[in-house]
């Protein structure tokens, strides 16, 4: 876990593990929270948002090792997905229309009430982007914090809002809140969509999102 001020990554000291291509789903089957991590060589396909939050082309040297942080996301039903970049409940900011409902939700982090009211939807990140927008500018996939946004902007503001987000210039915002910790618990009045690293879920009315410091060892 990177602290304020430390550099990230080290040279390094050994070749890799595993070789592992694909997106931001692919990388997460990789995940360990316990034991030995493997070194991994990892070649994104175009679109993996994690890769893109650690400057990570398909080009890259391979010289430097980074520790990377991961998620745990638990469902109303129990079961744990594991996830590199994102989760969302109810309607992701890039997809949101004039006419998308605000619906009612609490949002707790670290065991905190932050948020109870109506919302659009709730994005809990741990990398920066989203289908390659700067949806969280905050976001550092080695700090081992995740960022919580709760978006509520009114019927008017969403289009400006949308053509904001590719240069993560729509926060700060009155009507999106912004805040940072561990776990984070997201229960929703009525069954809502999710998606998990970009791929959809089944609905739920309650999420839970762990970090999981240095789940993963990746050269870039």
């Amino acid at each position: 876990m990177i602290k304020k001020g430390e550099s990230w990554g080290s040279d390094a000291s050994r070749p890799p593990d595993v070789d592992i291509e694909g997106g931001d789903p692919i990388l997460a089957r990789s995940v360990v929270s316990d034991g030995a991590k493997p070194l991994i060589r990892y070649r994104p396909s175009p679109g993996a948002d994690l890769a893109r939050a650690v400057g990570l082309s398909g080009s890259s040297s391979g010289t430097t090792e980074l520790t990377v942080d991961a998620l745990d996301v638990l469902d109303a039903d129990g079961a744990v997905t594991s996830a590199v970049n994102a989760a969302v409940v109810g309607v992701a900011p890039d997809r949101m229309s004039r006419w998308t409902r605000r619906i009612p939700f609490e949002v707790l982090v670290d065991g905190r009430s932050v948020w109870t009211g109506n919302a659009t939807g709730v994005v809990v990140a741990n990398g920066q982007f989203l289908r390659g927008l700067d949806i969280v500018p905050r976001g550092h996939p080695g700090d081992g914090r995740i960022e919580v946004q709760v978006y509520a902007p009114t019927p008017g503001e969403r289009a400006e809002m949308r053509r904001r987000l590719a240069t993560g210039t729509h926060v700060p915002h009155p009507r999106i809140l912004e805040r940072s910790g561990r776990l984070v618990e997201v229960v929703v009045a009525a069954a809502a969509p999710v998606e998990v690293d970009g791929i959809a879920r089944p609905p739920t009315r309650r999420l839970r999102i762990a970090v999981v410091p240095g789940a993963l060892r990746i050269l870039v």
